[in-house]
């Protein structure tokens, strides 16, 4: 039986995806094959010896101890996509709110409760409407940086909405470029997108090459009174170099899902508490799919979504019953796989199938074998210089 740690409250259609006889999951399970959470910052104390698998139910995973679960063969998981029209959705409220003077207008009306006439009240709204005027979202130009799941979607929805979309990306993958839409003009570089966007929106993770990416020479480049919108992640955003844009640079307008202290009280600035994925059917999504991942990947051994882990899929086949199958972590080395091998020839063990890939300083292969290996031949493959970790499924 797979015994499944969860932090954080995990949605219950994700948490029904493993099944009773096989699998126990529990917040409170010692010796766990894998952990599951959202937001709960993980300490690296957490990572035990039997540990196979952290699970993020969301895209970031600024909250994991990548590098360190590395380094223990652990194999991390998001779900990006899962929560992308969620945030999609925020997006578009964030256009709206920028462009139009909603928030005031609001703010404006509710504060009227001394006043019970109702014509009264209708000839005030009258007068006053020409202070909350704003302007339309058609037309404008929309620049997005980061072209993947959730910017693809944003650029599609603005498209819609008649606006002029520009896209940023150098690490576009094939996959996201199909799914871009073909009215997106690509952008060689930051500097050229911000300046003739009339607003910006950030769909980036957090990487040591996008921390402070939006720094003081992107706000000097921006077009004057442009809005940037950042529900991508707040350390991308040079918090010093935005408070000088806002208090005398081009930035008209900043809206984020990550509010600040010393932007607290602003006109120019709207704060959301970190909302853009809390919609019931984004949790459902983010938790169903990082179940199925982490399910697939306990039992067969296969890696989709990975953060710190080449993606990979052996198909059992239908003599899934017949075959056992090997898992092997291993730093990128040569003759790694010659070694492994070589401990099975020994042991006349027939492979039927096998698959190896890597990624960065980590490898990683499945082997199917006609006969379980015995423990010494485990011990054997466990005991080659720069293996990490070895499980037999």
């Amino acid at each position: 039986m797979y015994k499944i740690k969860t932090y954080n409250q995990i949605s219950e259609r994700g948490l029904d995806r493993f099944t009773k006889q096989n699998y126990q999951v529990d917040a409170d399970i010692t010796g766990a094959d894998a952990i599951l959470l959202r937001s709960h910052k993980l300490d690296s104390g957490a990572i035990e010896d039997g540990l196979r698998a952290v699970a993020r139910a969301g895209a970031g995973t600024n909250n994991v101890p990548v590098d360190f679960c590395t380094e223990a063969g652990v194999v991390v998981f998001n779900t990006p996509g899962a929560n992308a029209n969620a945030v999609k959705e925020l997006v578009l409220c964030g256009l709206l709110l920028a462009s139009r003077g909603i928030i005031p207008g609001i703010g404006f009306a509710s504060t009227q409760t001394d006043i019970s006439d109702e014509a009264a009240l209708s000839k005030l709204m009258e007068q006053e409407k020409k202070k909350f005027k704003g302007s339309e979202i058609s037309g404008k130009t929309l620049g997005v940086i980061g072209l993947g799941a959730i910017g693809s979607l944003v650029a599609e929805m603005a498209i819609g909405l008649g606006m002029k979309v520009q896209g940023y990306d150098p690490a576009l993958s094939v996959e996201a470029a199909w799914r871009l839409p073909s009215q997106v003009t690509r952008k060689e570089n930051i500097a050229s997108l911000v300046a003739s966007s009339d607003f910006i929106s950030l769909h980036l993770p957090v990487l040591d090459s996008t921390r402070g990416l939006i720094n003081a020479d992107i706000f000097a480049a921006m077009k004057k009174g442009c809005c940037l919108l950042n529900f991508a992640r707040d350390e991308i955003v040079d918090s010093t170099a935005l408070l000088e844009a806002l208090e005398s640079g081009p930035l008209g307008q900043y809206v984020s899902d990550f509010p600040r202290p010393e932007l607290m009280g602003r006109d120019d600035v709207i704060s959301m508490p970190h909302i853009g994925a809390s919609t019931n059917e984004a949790e459902e999504n983010c938790a169903i799919m990082a179940a199925e991942q982490l399910m697939d990947f306990l039992e067969n051994g296969n890696i989709k979504n990975s953060v710190n882990f080449p993606n990979l899929f052996l198909d059992r086949g239908v003599d899934a019953g017949n075959c056992t199958r090997l898992a092997i972590c291993n730093r990128n080395v040569p003759k790694m796989l010659g070694q492994i091998l070589s401990v099975l020839a020994d042991q006349n063990i027939n492979v039927l199938d096998m698959l190896n890939k890597s990624r960065n300083d980590i490898a990683y292969t499945l082997i199917d074998l006609e006969t379980s290996p015995s423990e010494d031949a485990l011990t054997a493959i466990a005991n080659i210089e720069d293996v990490i970790k070895v499980t037999l499924l």
